[in-house]
């Protein structure tokens, strides 16, 4: 027979170790509650927004040949001086020799003066006066002078269509926008100033504008330095300009043309002209003419891109280097850039002239800076972009 009180010590351990248990299960579910509670506790703090620029690997760099001078066109030459034939008079006979070759030397240097602005009348005073010669000359029996060898005749008439360069690039041009842009300059004695400027690039695939407004705040309004505004179209080179003009405080707006039917670049403020180069530039398009290389494709900055440019007075050949990859600091934070330069050029351009494309913003420029052979630096970042599209 069992004994009682062993039954007895039996329930109690039971019970005890029941209670033990429940014991712990209820430890276990109020301490994962708590963990629970505090897993999912909103924060005070605000969330973090983590941003990543991708970076580009750098083009392998390629050795370039020298750059080839584009020499101006030669200036059509006057005819030699020539004396009088003595002509006996003949009766009725029309206007003699004499009076027929002061038509063609008037009419030559009427066509001198007016060969930029009208090369149309130029020809076509040449043309009158040939044909007043060919009169007298039926009618007299002397035949008018002949061009000396080695002369050039009076009218010159250009190669039609541009030129091709040293190397086609492959672009695919940015798309349309406006920037804000602050600027900075030291001059050589180290006085230093701040000023605004204003940059448009606008294209529709066919034709584009761009244009650079730059200048100084002052109290009630703003003073314009600079002013440049480019036309034109867009053709398998990129950026084909036609009109570009420049106005500059306290001078006179001045004009450079690319007249692609004459393959020639004209200037109002000079009688020089140059032949033109298929993918010529002019100052307003260069930035976003080399955003449009590096869009392309960027293993095209592992050489040296050589543009003829255009500007006032004559159009010389620009050799950009790929410098590197640089951060520069704008007010919308650091932006990522493919820094190019062009350095000075003795016997061209004395200037270093350093653009910062930003592959991260459609290759935009981001920034730009002249150095002057004095040392004076003007520098333009922009400050604020905004895609358009007008």
């Amino acid at each position: 027979m069992t004994d009682p009180s062993f039954l007895a010590r039996h329930r109690r351990v039971l019970v005890l170790c029941a209670a033990t248990v429940a014991l712990h299960y209820a430890a276990i579910d109020w301490v994962g509650g708590r963990l629970s509670a505090q897993t999912h506790r909103p924060s005070e703090l605000p969330p973090s927004l983590m941003t990543a620029q991708l970076r580009l690997a750098l083009p392998k760099r390629v050795e370039s040949k020298p750059v080839e001078e584009v020499a101006p066109l030669a200036a059509p030459r006057k005819p030699a001086a020539r004396g009088k034939p003595v002509v006996q008079p003949v009766a009725d006979a029309g206007p003699s020799v004499a009076q027929a070759t002061a038509v063609v030397a008037e009419a030559a240097q009427l066509g001198d003066l007016a060969v930029q602005a009208a090369p149309g009348a130029a020809e076509a005073a040449g043309a009158a006066g040939a044909e007043q010669a060919g009169a007298a000359q039926a009618q007299t029996g002397t035949p008018p002078p002949a061009v000396a060898q080695g002369e050039t005749p009076a009218a010159v008439v250009p190669d039609a269509a541009p030129r091709p360069a040293g190397r086609r690039y492959k672009v695919n041009l940015p798309p349309s926008a406006s920037f804000d842009m602050t600027v900075e300059r030291v001059d050589a004695d180290g006085t230093k100033w701040t000023g605004a400027a204003t940059m448009t690039w606008h294209t529709d695939g066919s034709r584009y504008k761009a244009s650079v407004e730059a200048g100084v705040s002052l109290l009630i309004t703003r003073l314009n330095l600079l002013v440049l505004r480019s036309e034109g179209e867009i053709d398998d080179y990129g950026i084909a300009p036609v009109t570009v003009t420049e106005k500059r405080a306290r001078r006179a707006e001045t004009a450079t043309h690319f007249n692609r039917d004459a393959g020639t670049i004209t200037f109002s403020a000079s009688e020089r002209s140059y032949p033109l180069l298929v993918g010529a530039q002019d100052k307003a398009t260069v930035p976003f003419q080399l955003g449009g290389i590096g869009r392309a494709d960027v293993n095209q900055f592992g050489g040296d891109i050589d543009i003829q440019v255009g500007e006032e007075k004559e159009a010389t050949i620009f050799r950009f280097q790929l410098v590197g990859e640089e951060e520069i600091d704008t007010k919308n934070g650091k932006v990522v850039t493919w820094h190019l330069s062009r350095p000075p050029k003795p016997g061209s351009y004395s200037s270093k002239l350093d653009i910062w494309l930003a592959p991260g913003l459609n290759w935009y420029p981001v920034q730009i800076r002249n150095t002057e052979a004095n040392g004076a630096l003007t520098t333009q970042t922009v400050s604020n972009m905004k895609m358009t599209d007008k």
